[in-house]
């Protein structure tokens, strides 16, 4: 089965699970307080359901349309549009009969259930998977920094030792903590073994985002030969996987970059190589005609370590990573909102994109737990038609003891309904785009 199909399979699988639970978090309450739910269904049943049943006063059913899912509950505006129910006296059991914080509580239960499920399975993923780590003694060849890194001090061979007083479990996580978290001071360990403190502006993210510079620490990789081109001068010579490049012409080399540096700039006919082959060091003299020597790094020298969690710890660990993860997202949420931002914006194609092209349960899973917080959060904004939009209107009556009328509601209902249709139009138009033309 092509990748593909298989991304295309979770995307449906975990879309119909966060669906399931996220109405469930909406039909839970509702029964509770004796509110009548006319409808759950999973996906849209426009003109026609694949599958419903009636079973007491609920009609539950399997729509074809697989843009969300809702519960239709009796005397409330939603994304029906159904107002004749409300030019009726109001029932008892109607969600409009009810207290105002008994209707909260079910408008703000499908977003609680998103939540609590993307933190349990982050708990779950530690607990079964354990945790990758990867130290700064695990990378002792440190960071190559970019244009925007060199700018606030980042230097070439510099090993993380702590952010904040911090020390990362994983150093690869630096570049995700410079874009999206308010990050103070970074200590490092310089190539020389001087120990010196880099202060971060605050404009770190944004000079990121507009440069392009999404990773401006690499990790430096050892000069370890991977994949050698057919018939390519290297080839010719006998280079093999995993040989060491020592020295180039005599000029000494520490990491890959070294010798990619050498090679770009000097473009020399004939090189006189060093390697390290077997704890033995051989001299190879090589024609490069072209300048090129046909070699590519081992990119597997970087290894993870992964350490086993308790239970206890996979729920404190869990939780941590889940808050961090909801705080990374909302603080990405800000550049949305421009141009370069915008044209970012993916649709379903982008959200199948995240899970693995095998099966791989704990990618599935991953993904799952992301999209589960994504959906909390993106649920919970104060627009008509979202939850987040009845929160707001019940909120406000609360507050003043004033209900919005009938009417209001219905054209801040439409409202809300026609931007969101926009929204997905235009991010799955990018899908597209970013498929025929990139």
């Amino acid at each position: 089965m092509s990748p593909f199909f298989i991304k295309a399979i979770q995307l449906l699988m975990s879309l119909s699970l966060l669906i399931v639970l996220h109405e469930l978090g909406h039909f839970i309450p509702a029964r509770i307080f004796k509110t009548r739910v006319e409808k759950f269904f999973l996906f849209f049943d426009v003109k026609f359901a694949l599958f419903k049943k009636k079973i007491g006063d609920t009609t539950y059913g399997i729509g074809w349309l697989p843009l969300g899912g809702y519960v239709k509950i009796s005397g409330m505006i939603d994304e029906s549009m159904d107002t004749e129910q409300m030019k009726q006296p109001a029932q008892e059991w109607e969600f409009r009969a009810k207290p105002a914080w008994q209707r909260l509580i079910i408008m703000l239960g499908g977003v609680t259930v998103n939540l609590i499920l993307g933190f349990l399975i982050y708990m779950m993923i530690l607990f079964v998977w354990g945790k990758n780590t990867l130290t700064t003694e695990e990378l002792p060849l440190g960071f190559q920094p970019s244009p925007v890194a060199q700018e606030i001090g980042f230097e070439e061979g510099d090993q993380l030792v702590s952010i904040d007083g911090k020390i990362l479990d994983n150093v690869m996580d630096i570049n995700r903590q410079l874009f999206l978290r308010p990050l103070k001071k970074i200590t490092v360990k310089s190539a020389s073994g001087g120990i010196r403190v880099i202060n971060i502006p605050e404009s770190i993210g944004q000079k990121m985002f507009e440069s392009g510079e999404m990773r401006p620490l690499t990790p430096l990789l050892p000069a370890l030969i991977d994949s050698i081109s057919p018939n390519s001068p290297a080839d010719i010579s006998g280079l093999q996987y995993n040989d060491r490049l020592v020295s180039v012409n005599k000029i000494s080399i520490v990491h890959w970059g070294d010798f990619q540096e050498l090679m770009e700039e000097k473009k020399q006919l004939t090189l006189s190589i060093v390697i390290e082959r077997d704890q033995i060091m051989q001299s190879i003299e090589i024609n490069t005609p072209e300048g090129i020597l046909g070699v590519y790094p081992r990119t597997d020298s970087i290894v993870y370590t992964n350490e086993r969690l308790s239970l206890d710890e996979s729920i404190i660990e869990g939780f941590d990573f889940g808050y961090w993860t909801l705080y990374d997202y909302v603080s990405q949420f800000q550049y949305m909102f421009t141009k370069k931002g915008a044209k970012q914006l993916g649709g379903f194609g982008a959200i199948g994109s995240m899970f693995p092209g095998t099966w791989n349960w704990k990618g599935f899973w991953s993904s799952t737990a992301l999209i589960s917080i994504i959906l909390a959060f993106m649920n919970i904004l104060p627009i008509p038609a979202l939850d987040g939009g009845h929160v707001m209107f019940l909120t406000y009556e609360i507050v003043t003891g004033r209900k919005p009328n009938d009417k209001f509601m219905e054209y801040a209902q439409m409202f809300g309904f026609f931007l969101l249709l926009s929204l997905v139009l235009y991010a799955n138009g990018n899908d597209l785009y970013r498929l025929l033309f990139n």
